[in-house]
């Protein structure tokens, strides 16, 4: 399904960057390069680029299709992609008819996106790699000010990355060793807590959210300012991690 809103509302303008020379063969390093993040499939590369991403390299076994896809959706970007097999293509990314390489963005600290404007999104130890990079999708697309996460894995994984379809570059994605919400109200989701009032939580809180089957920590909702808990169907017992995300920051969104 084509995700609503693949279109930009800007006004049209060429955004991108030639590659340098970088071989296809290096994609493989890349994936365990820290300072650099590999991208997989048309909308990851778009979205990468639009937001300002470096491309080292980008390459493509159907140019035609490249060019369609860009004429369709993405007429302010511009991805120029080597041409490459479809055999070589599929011996570094099975599954994506294009795939690039970029610098991994340098990023506001934590501390000056906790001291900005918006809501901050925590993720408490997040299990699923594809559900993290789903929120960040979602924050993104919502407006919200970061996603900051804890735990074992890190946000930047090419799995989260590959999830947020390029995403991350809209948006600061942050590892923290503990949780930090600054000067703000730390506001955890949880089924126990008092019914969501979005009109009542204040304009930049950090929401935090909890691990997909085990919720919010006991620390963690020790610590918070207010638990709230999304209404739900009787007989419903939960919901995806990032569905309660979208929901949460698009009930607030509307709120004001």
């Amino acid at each position: 399904m084509m995700p609503t809103g693949s279109r930009t509302s800007r006004p049209a303008r060429v955004v991108g960057h030639h590659p340098a020379e970088m071989e296809l063969a290096e994609v493989t390093r890349a994936r365990r390069t820290r300072s650099l993040v590999v991208l997989e499939g048309f909308h990851a590369v778009k979205h990468a680029v639009r937001f300002g991403a470096e491309l080292l390299g980008a390459w493509t076994a159907d140019p035609q299709e490249l060019r369609e896809l860009t004429e369709r959706l993405a007429p302010d970007v511009r991805i120029p992609a080597q041409v490459v097999s479809a055999d070589a293509l599929r011996a570094v990314v099975p599954r994506a008819q294009l795939v690039a390489v970029a610098r991994r963005p340098a990023q506001a600290d934590p501390a000056a996106v906790l001291a900005g404007p918006g809501h901050v999104v925590l993720l408490e130890d997040p299990r699923h790699l594809g559900n993290l990079g789903a929120v960040v999708r979602v924050a993104a697309a919502a407006g919200a000010a970061g996603v900051m996460t804890t735990g074992r894995h890190h946000p930047w994984h090419p799995d989260a990355l590959r999830g947020s379809a390029g995403l991350h570059f809209a948006i600061p994605v942050h590892h923290l060793r503990a949780v930090r919400s600054g000067e703000r109200q730390l506001v955890a989701l949880d089924p126990d807590g008092a019914a969501f009032a979005p009109a009542e939580l204040p304009a930049a809180a950090v929401l935090a959210f909890g691990a997909e089957r085990t919720g919010v920590s006991d620390e963690l909702l020790a610590r918070a300012d207010r638990r709230v808990a999304l209404p739900m169907a009787p007989g419903v017992s939960s919901l995806n991690l990032a569905t309660a995300v979208a929901a949460t920051l698009y009930a607030l969104r509307f709120a004001r």
